[in-house]
């Protein structure tokens, strides 16, 4: 019996298939490469010495996504598939109700025909809107997303919820994630959007290795003490293993729908994460400070209890080792 892992071959989903082989997972990848890279494959072969199946298609086309249920044994799926810029989402809100929504719904839809039932899903803290308190709880209310990002998520959330309420015997993981940042320790793989970042770490490391000019800092007069946004960031490696925990959960346990923030339960500004990247690698990176970015919030961390007590997950990794194994990927990679 084999994960199926949809967008497996993009910035979490890749770590997340390492983990996955790492515990001894067969594994069946699909991607488009629309905001990824062939050659991201084969890294993940180099790191894990291990082989799986891969697919190139686009997880919302019925017809192909039938045809590996039919040709496989699939016991579960891990969806990556989704497009994932705040800044962009509300640029291009269509492009992303139709992948995120309308792909999401195709999968599931296929899922229950071929009686797969176990799902994890990707889903974020921008759920929690700008009225919940800080630090965030599994408990609070979904609010009103500032961002059609969000939204997405939010309404994603709601249909697993009623799925499961019409069918109890679905499995279903929800995972608000805080702000990933960090590549593999190998310096294989790492974060690599296609055209200008619009995540803050490739930015910074882009600026840093001279590919931009400098780095732009949306606003500097939220409510914090130095003005810039404060955000969860969580090493990479971290989360693609709180996947594992959620997986292992539906697994032992099953027949439930459960809900876990992924983050560290700390807040860092955008500013110290910069000076903290200088530090670390010894790398310069200018910077502007500009206006707020529409759909930005000013305070975002975790309350990271309940993956601790349920899924016995911590994240082990610190803001210095995000940096450095984010400049290590780019070093590499040149």
């Amino acid at each position: 019996m084999a994960v199926l892992v949809p967008g497996g071959a993009g910035y979490i989903g890749s770590h997340t298939v390492v983990e996955l082989l790492n515990v001894g997972k067969d594994v069946i990848i699909i991607d488009n490469f629309s905001n990824s890279k062939p050659e991201t494959l084969d890294n993940i072969r180099k790191i894990t010495g291990k082989d799986f199946k891969f697919y190139e298609m686009d997880y919302a086309d019925r017809e192909k996504l039938e045809k590996v249920f039919e040709e496989n044994k699939i016991e579960a799926v891990l969806n990556f598939a989704s497009l994932k810029a705040v800044g962009e989402s509300v640029k291009m809100p269509i492009d992303y109700y139709i992948n995120n929504v309308s792909g999401v719904l195709v999968l599931l839809d296929v899922m229950k025909k071929y009686n797969v039932k176990k799902f994890v899903f990707s889903s974020s803290a921008t759920v929690y809107g700008e009225e919940n308190p800080i630090p965030y709880l599994e408990s609070m209310p979904t609010g009103v997303a500032t961002n059609p990002y969000g939204t997405t998520k939010i309404f994603i959330e709601q249909i697993l919820k009623d799925i499961y309420v019409s069918d109890n015997e679905w499995d279903i993981a929800i995972l608000r994630y805080f702000n990933p940042i960090g590549s593999h320790e190998s310096g294989l793989l790492g974060e690599d959007p296609k055209g200008i970042p619009t995540n803050l770490m490739p930015y910074i490391v882009r600026v840093a290795c001279g590919q931009l000019e400098k780095l732009y800092v949306f606003g500097d007069d939220y409510e914090t003490p130095d003005g810039t946004g404060i955000r969860d960031f969580i090493h990479v490696v971290d989360l693609a293993k709180g996947h594992i925990k959620a997986l292992d959960k539906l697994e032992k346990e099953g027949n439930g729908i459960f809900i876990y923030n992924l983050g560290t339960g700390k807040g860092y500004s955008v500013l110290e994460l910069v000076n903290t990247f200088m530090e670390t690698t010894g790398q310069k990176v200018p910077y502007e400070i500009i206006g707020r970015r529409p759909g930005d919030i000013a305070v975002s961390y975790a309350n990271v209890d309940k993956a601790k007590e349920e899924l016995g997950w911590v994240a082990e990794k610190d803001l210095k080792e995000m940096c450095q194994d984010s400049w290590n990927y780019i070093v590499k990679s040149k």
